[in-house]
């Protein structure tokens, strides 16, 4: 099983009423129901209300892969909490950052520059697959649309991703890398750009299947405890070990 956690910092949830009519349960309730019906993944949902942000010790050490959707209150996450996170993505944790989430704590950290970005909200968005044999466009089209998002464009303050999964193209003329994959220690990051708050973009079974697919390849086969940085004995012997009867 992988243990998904879903952290958001709800407060657009609890007071927008624009953003309940696309999503009833709130954006953790959106991606806990589709993560959730997969049989492989363990799903819980935390945000930055609930004690310790929601993110205590035993459940950051028990996650999996860890998906972050923020959008006002970045400042609001604990700098420790951050720490936190940061060190057990070197461990070996997954995590996606969605949308707006480029702007937060963790992502600045893990990126080690200011991700910042041009945006408009309203335009029509073309998603271009350009990198299709990756296991997080596994089974997407070439390309897909959706016919409502949130503009984000170059430049995209951020490290040259190692892999660059998606490209976003925009009626207004913009592009912008919208799947990028960075790995960081023993983990792997995914930054996934669609997932304006009133927008149903959750909804669409392409970008479900998206974040699914990330969920899955994500997810490490082992998170350490700690990164060691061990004496090593040599693998092979020395010359003179192997030639003790060798005379100069």
């Amino acid at each position: 099983m992988i243990n998904v956690t879903i952290w958001n910092e709800d407060s657009l949830d609890a007071t927008h009423e624009d953003v309940l009519k696309v999503y009833p349960e709130g954006l953790n309730g959106a991606l806990a129901d589709f993560l959730g019906k997969n049989e492989n993944m363990n799903v819980r949902t935390a945000n930055l209300d609930e004690p310790e942000c929601g993110l205590s010790d035993e459940i950051l050490e028990s996650t999996d892969v860890l998906l972050w959707w923020g959008h006002g209150k970045h400042h609001l996450v604990p700098d420790e909490l951050v720490k936190k996170i940061h060190n057990r993505v070197l461990r070996g944790m997954g995590m996606v950052f969605l949308h707006s989430a480029h702007f937060s704590k963790p992502f600045q950290s893990l990126m080690g520059t200011t991700c910042s970005l041009k945006w408009r909200d309203g335009d029509r968005e073309r998603l271009w697959t350009i990198l299709p044999n990756h296991p997080i466009a596994k089974g997407l089209p070439e390309y897909f649309e959706l016919e409502e998002e949130e503009m984000y464009g170059e430049r995209f303050d951020i490290p040259q991703p190692d892999e660059l999964v998606f490209l976003g193209w925009f009626s207004g003329g913009e592009v912008f890398r919208s799947g990028c994959v960075w790995y960081r220690g023993l983990g792997k990051v995914f930054y996934f750009q669609p997932g304006h708050e009133t927008n149903p973009t959750y909804l669409n079974e392409n970008i479900q299947k998206v974040i699914t697919n990330a969920v899955n390849w994500l997810a490490p086969d082992e998170v350490v405890k700690e990164i060691e940085c061990p004496f090593a004995e040599p693998v092979e012997a020395s010359w003179n070990e192997r030639h003790p009867n060798h005379k100069i």
